[in-house]
C-alpha cells in the first residue's frame, strides 16, 4: 500500500496534477471533488488565491490528485487496523510490536499533515523531499516488524553488513538529488506550459549533474554489494532484486535524459529507487 500510494505521488508530479486541489483534507470545499467548472462554489477563487497555480478548473488533474489522496486514506486504514491487530495479539507477549504499529500509525498521521503543508507552500521543495523520506520510512517500518516476527538471522562478515549501509546510505542521499531536480524541472516546465521538453535538460543546474554522475557510484555499491554477498545463499532474490532495481533505475534516467524526460518514465524511475532503498534495508536486517 505505501508502494501504491509513491507510485500514485509519481503519477501526480508526471500530470503535473500536484495542486490539482489547492485546499486540503476537502477539494475546492467538498469532500467529493468537482467533475466540472459548473460545480465550483461561487467563492473558489478563495482557495487559489495563495496558490502559485492556474486558476482555469481542470477536472482531469483534480481528481488524479484527489485519487492520491484516497490510497493515502486507504494506508491510513490499513495501518490502523493492523495497529488494533497487533494490540490485540502482541500487547501482553511482544510490545516491540505494538510500538512499532503505533509509529506507523503516528507517521502516517505526520504524513498526512505534511501532505497538507505541501499543498499550502506550494509543492515547496524542501517539505516535498520530507514527504518522500517518510514514505519511506513508513514502508520500513513494516519490514521492521516481519523482520522481528520471522526472528531469523543470517551470519555474514563486517565487510558485507557495512557495505550494505553505505549503500543504502549513498542511495537516500541520491533520492533527496532526484526531488531536488525534479523541483527544478518543474520551475523550467511551467513557464513553457510543460512544452518544449527538449529544451528541459540543458537549463538544469549542477544539481543534476551530481545526481547523474552519483548514479553511478551507487550503481557499483549495488553490484559490489551483489557480488561480496555471494555466499548468503537465503538472501539470494535479494540480491537479484537489488541488481534488478539499480538496472530498472540506470535504464528509466538515461531514458529520461535521453528522450526528453517522457511522462511514463519518470514514476518507474521513483518507484525503483523506493523499493531498492527498502530492499537494501530488508537485507540488511537479515544480516546477524
Amino acid at each position: 500500500m505505501v508502494f501504491l500510494v509513491i507510485i500514485a505521488g509519481g503519477v501526480v508530479r508526471m500530470t503535473q496534477s500536484g495542486m490539482g486541489c489547492p485546499d486540503w483534507p476537502r477539494c475546492f470545499g467538498r469532500w467529493v471533488p468537482p467533475v466540472s467548472a459548473n460545480q465550483l462554489p461561487a467563492d473558489y477563487e478563495k482557495y487559489l488565491k495563495t496558490q502559485d497555480i492556474d486558476h482555469s478548473f481542470n477536472a482531469y488533474h483534480t481528481w488524479i490528485e484527489y485519487i492520491n489522496r484516497l490510497l493515502g486514506a486507504l494506508l491510513g486504514v490499513f495501518i490502523v487496523i493492523h495497529f488494533v491487530w497487533s494490540l490485540r495479539l502482541f500487547r501482553k507477549s511482544n510490545k516491540q510490536i505494538v510500538l512499532l504499529s503505533l509509529l506507523m500509525l503516528l507517521g502516517v498521521g505526520f504524513q498526512g499533515w505534511l501532505g497538507k503543508k505541501v499543498v499550502d507552500a506550494n509543492l515547496a521543495v524542501v517539505k516535498v523531499t520530507v514527504h518522500m523520506l517518510m514514505a519511506l520510512v513508513l514502508a520500513a517500518l513494516p519490514v521492521i516488524i516481519i523482520s522481528k516476527l520471522r526472528g531469523l538471522k543470517i551470519p555474514a562478515d563486517k565487510w558485507v553488513k557495512n557495505l550494505s549501509v553505505i549503500t543504502l546510505l549513498l542511495l537516500i542521499i541520491q533520492i533527496i538529488l532526484g526531488t531536488e531536480v525534479r523541483s527544478q524541472i518543474d520551475q523550467i516546465a511551467k513557464p513553457l506550459d510543460y512544452g518544449q521538453r527538449e529544451t528541459w535538460m540543458s537549463q538544469l543546474d549542477n544539481v543534476f549533474l551530481i545526481h547523474r554522475s552519483f548514479s553511478w557510484i551507487v550503481a557499483i555499491a549495488c553490484v559490489l554489494l551483489y557480488k561480496k554477498s555471494q555466499s548468503l545463499i537465503p538472501l539470494r532474490s535479494h540480491r537479484w532484486l537489488i541488481l534488478s532495481l539499480i538496472s530498472l533505475s540506470l535504464i528509466t534516467g538515461i531514458v529520461m535524459y535521453y528522450l526528453n524526460i517522457p511522462a511514463l518514465a519518470q514514476p518507474i524511475h521513483l518507484f525503483s529507487a523506493s523499493v531498492l532503498a527498502i530492499t537494501l534495508f530488508s537485507f540488511r536486517l537479515q544480516l546477524k
